[in-house]
């Protein structure tokens, strides 16, 4: 049986996004980059396992009564997390990497409560999407779910399971008390009076050529990480 340095778990959700992509599509895109890290970093002599995707979600106000939008809470969510930690332990594999392709999750909680219950497990939590600037690479700047970038991606990913012959224009409505915008601070954004068609964002912008180059960005920060994390100490 081979032996395993670190694992990597997609994770996204299941809900619209606008009429174009597919209600799996956070799952999807966490699943290609982590296809693709995983060969570039097998090359460099790590050998890891990209586990299943799980298309579980935090999901929004107005938004879980969408059809076959499905919700699950923390609670579900860390249960998941657990189970999957302790089946990699059995298999003597405690390194994992949480790739997250949906926004509305929220991991740091969990990893710290596994990370205390057992200190040998090191688990690391990664948003593909979010830790490389948009700009230079796509138009739209207000743009965070089935717009431009996501669809860019998809398109370069998945370019069969993208329909932008129905894709509406993902116009949006922003809050009408400032420092929710500005992130003084937070609340969950009510869908049905946040978004027409689902988006938000302007998806028509988008092209396989836009979201290759985005990833020939991100894709090599993430393989660096991916080969530290299996191979170096943390301090």
């Amino acid at each position: 049986m081979p032996r395993y340095d670190l694992a990597i778990l997609p994770w996204g959700a299941t809900e619209p996004h606008n009429g174009h992509l597919p209600y799996c599509t956070d799952m999807l895109t966490a699943q290609a980059v982590a296809f693709e890290v995983a060969e570039a970093a097998a090359k460099q002599g790590v050998n890891l396992m990209v586990l299943p995707g799980i298309p579980l979600g935090s999901q929004n106000p107005g938004q879980i009564e969408l059809p076959y939008c499905i919700h699950t809470t923390q609670t579900t969510q860390f249960m998941v997390l657990r189970d999957i930690c302790n089946s990699l332990k059995r298999q003597g594999i405690h390194k994992l990497i949480i790739m997250s392709g949906h926004g509305g999750n929220l991991f740091k909680a969990m990893i710290r409560d596994l990370m205390i219950e057992d200190p040998s497990m090191q688990i690391a939590h990664n948003e593909w999407f979010a830790f490389v600037p948009r700009k230079g690479y796509f138009e739209e700047e207000q743009d965070d779910h089935a717009g431009e970038q996501e669809t860019s991606v998809m398109l370069h990913y998945y370019p069969d399971l993208v329909r932008m012959d129905l894709a509406g224009d993902g116009k949006f409505n922003r809050f009408a008390i400032e420092g929710l915008n500005s992130k003084v601070a937070w609340m969950p954004r009510d869908w049905s009076k946040t978004t027409q068609d689902t988006g938000v964002g302007y998806p028509k912008k988008a092209t396989a050529e836009k979201g290759k180059a985005y990833m020939e960005a991100v894709i090599p920060k993430m393989v660096q990480f991916v080969v530290d994390f299996a191979t170096k100490g943390l301090y």
